[in-house]
């Protein structure tokens, strides 16, 4: 079997490319110019430079018969000073790998399938539990992250209706190994005493291996058109900075941050980049997202997939934990 990989030198990507290899599949992973493809050497993958913008070098660097297209590749600004490029990277750069794949599938006269990662962001923000029933309302252009990941879907959408075989794929808060920017911040921030509060939001927690695993079941057992949410474990982030603080040897926090303070220092801090040019540690799409509950259920997935749920909390965070160590981006505690 042969695979494309987009978003291969990333978290997620990583450990999918991982467990492809460790089934035997042949690997292509398409990286940006000036990208670390360090560890994709290393693993003997095959290594070809696009760009999501340019149809022409997807064209190029698309293999004549790939039996997948697994698109990861994302742009997960939460600035505004951002939403431009996010646009393209996002919603242009899905529309494009989705039409390079279909005139590939089409030419080769393989029964290829592309699987979309979108994100449980594409829902928008909602009181209940998330399932594939749910409206998908991110519809609000000042999130741009959950704004576009919908519309990212619908460009691969027209597609389907053009012949494009795809399942797309929502992940929740994604927790494992090969993580350096999503929730290893925390790691960081939590190991320098530099966290500056806990947000008093809630998420459904997910193991990057069920979700790796997932990917390639998708392409075996999904169907066309259709979206499969990927959760885990629910946890409010209290409980789940107070897991990152034991592995740390830290006092757990003891209380959340009111969500109004946090609204308010992205809503300053959003006023202090538009003289400044530059990205706030907070700002408002930051604040909106760690202070909103953001639950889902992955009954469809479990059901058709044969998605994993049973990875525990603490062993998601423990397998972080470990490889930051081993890479010596962390101190081990005492």
């Amino acid at each position: 079997m042969r695979a494309f990989v987009t978003g291969g030198t990333g978290f997620l990507g990583a450990n999918l490319i991982e467990q492809l290899l460790a089934d035997g599949w042949q690997v292509i992973a398409m990286h940006r110019r000036g990208s670390n493809t360090n560890r994709l050497q290393q693993q003997g993958v095959e290594l070809v430079e696009a760009s999501l913008a340019d149809v022409d070098s997807l064209r190029i660097a698309m293999p004549e018969n790939p039996d997948a297209v697994f698109h990861l590749a994302a742009n997960t600004n939460l600035w505004r000073g951002g939403n431009a490029q996010q646009w393209r990277d996002n919603v242009e750069g899905s529309a494009n790998i989705a039409r390079v794949a279909r005139e590939t599938f089409a030419r080769s006269k393989t029964a290829g399938r592309l699987i979309a990662t979108s994100s449980i962001g594409a829902y928008g923000y909602q009181s209940g539990r998330i399932d594939e029933r749910s409206p998908k309302l991110a519809d609000d252009p000042r999130h741009g992250y959950l704004y576009t990941k919908k519309r990212a879907e619908e460009a691969v959408r027209a597609e389907i209706e053009r012949g494009l075989d795809a399942v797309f794929l929502n992940p929740c808060a994604i927790v494992g190994k090969y993580d350096t920017s999503s929730w290893a911040q925390t790691f960081f921030l939590m190991e320098k005493d530099q966290l500056p509060g806990v947000p008093p939001g809630k998420g459904s927690f997910c193991y990057v291996g069920s979700v790796a695993r997932a990917h390639i079941d998708a392409f075996h057992k999904g169907r066309c058109g259709e979206n499969y949410i990927l959760a885990g474990r629910d946890a409010s982030f209290l409980e789940f900075f107070g897991r990152i603080a034991a592995l740390l040897g830290k006092p757990a926090p003891k209380r959340a941050m009111p969500a109004f303070v946090i609204h308010a220092v992205g809503w300053f801090s959003d006023l202090w980049s538009i003289a400044s040019g530059c990205e706030p540690v907070i700002t408002r799409e930051k604040a909106a997202m760690v202070t909103k509950r953001v639950v889902a259920s992955s009954d469809k997935a479990v059901r058709e997939l044969g998605y994993q749920t049973d990875t525990d909390l603490d062993t998601m965070l423990r397998e972080c934990y470990d490889w930051l160590v081993e890479q010596k981006l962390l101190k081990a505690s005492a």
